[in-house]
């Protein structure tokens, strides 16, 4: 993303998150006047609007949006049409439904507002309200994709004004879906890419440690090679975006075995887990690389015993995992660089891992790690029990 695209993205989650806290402010209170209650159904009508936009302007999406947009309008009817087709219509006067295709066209041509009169909308039925019309521009990566339609029995000036600014907030939610699109993409992207990452380093060395027990002890080799298999089945499987804390740990327990079969009394790990927060879902891959950076920081640089602590605890609510090391430790200006996506470093998927949680639970979920030099490293993160479309699979 570019550097415009990614302030658009931040100033719009921050005032995401200001109108849902007038929201909730409004709602906890009584209407102190009819501005409050109007500010309050204004912006939970918007709300209501923005989640069928979500995935574009699809005709389903559109469909649902356009009973709130009219709302917003307090016209008699509204229409949404792209280049190519009217993607939905609502309220009176339906009849009129197959004229807006053809009265969009220099809207989408132009990008310019236009205006319908009496003599532009002719209708057979004396009680018919749709007489005249207002046509805005929807505006998404500098192009017209649609316009929006405005229908009654008489345009205002403020009509005018509120459909332009209506059709400008559409476009404004166009453009953050398809950030959102793109956010997804490079986080599936970097996922790829962290698959791959896990190969050379680690597989170099788990294959040397099994070659290492093929002729002293048979048995030890056979079941590393089963471990093997099995972890790296789980690593570069298809599936969903997110897994059980229960998977995602057997596996770490597949990566800790190849371990210690390589670096044998060298590494101590303690794992403390509590049962009620094994079903909850995390993002795949999100908890591994976090355990193979503190192996690598905990182990491989440091002279004698290093020792890895995984902690999953219940909170209620919700589930902290913690992945302890006492190796070197680091320097907190580097991490918070890796985090900030302005450095890679020396470390395996922390800002991919970081990415992907506020991405699916919110930006208060991401990852914190507490390091210095000589002290070693904590990283720990939350996840809730239940999030909206949030399901592992298996």
């Amino acid at each position: 993303m570019t550097a415009n695209q990614v302030v658009l993205a931040l100033a719009a989650g921050a005032l995401f998150v200001v109108l849902a806290g007038l929201l909730r402010l409004l709602r906890r209170r009584r209407f102190v006047s009819e501005v409050d209650r109007a500010t309050y159904e204004t912006l939970h009508t918007a709300s209501l609007a923005a989640r069928h936009l979500r995935d574009g302007l699809t005709p389903e999406g559109a469909e649902r949006a356009t009973r709130q947009l009219r709302s917003m309008l307090g016209s008699r009817a509204i229409a949404l049409a792209d280049p190519t087709d009217v993607l939905a219509w609502d309220g009176v006067g339906s009849h009129h439904k197959d004229a807006v295709h053809a009265q969009a066209q220099p809207v989408l041509t132009s990008g310019r507002t236009v205006v319908l009169s009496e003599e532009d909308i002719s209708c057979a039925d004396p009680d018919c309200p749709i007489r005249s019309g207002v046509l805005a521009p929807i505006v998404a990566d500098e192009r017209v994709v649609a316009a929006l339609a405005a229908y009654g029995p008489s345009v205002s000036t403020g009509l005018v004004r509120a459909t332009e600014e209506v059709a400008q907030w559409i476009s404004t939610q166009l453009e953050l879906a398809e950030l959102d699109r793109q956010r997804t993409r490079l986080m599936e992207a970097e996922l790829r890419a962290l698959r791959a990452q896990i190969s050379p380093h680690f597989i170099y060395n788990c294959l040397g440690a099994i070659a290492s027990f093929v002729r002293t002890d048979p048995d030890r080799a056979r079941e590393l090679i089963l471990e093997f298999a099995d972890f790296t089945r789980y690593a570069f499987r298809r599936g969903g975006a997110f897994t059980t804390l229960r998977d995602e740990l057997r596996n770490i327990e597949r990566y800790l075995v190849l371990e210690q079969a390589r670096f044998g009394d060298r590494l101590v790990v303690t794992l403390t887990i509590a049962p009620e927060v094994l079903p909850v879902a995390v993002p795949f891959l999100s908890v591994q690389p976090l355990v193979e950076n503190a192996v690598r920081h905990g182990l491989e640089r440091k002279a004698g015993i290093g020792h890895v602590t995984i902690t999953a605890a219940d909170l209620g609510s919700s589930a902290e995992i913690s992945i302890e090391d006492d190796g070197i430790g680091g320097d907190p200006d580097v991490i918070r660089a890796v985090l900030a996506g302005e450095s890679s470093a020396d470390s395996v998927g922390l800002g991919n891992v970081d990415a992907r949680l506020r991405q699916a639970f919110g930006d208060q979920h991401g990852l914190v790690v507490e390091t210095a030099p000589g002290a070693g490293t904590r990283v720990t993160f939350r996840v809730p029990k239940y999030a909206p479309g949030v399901h592992a699979e298996s």
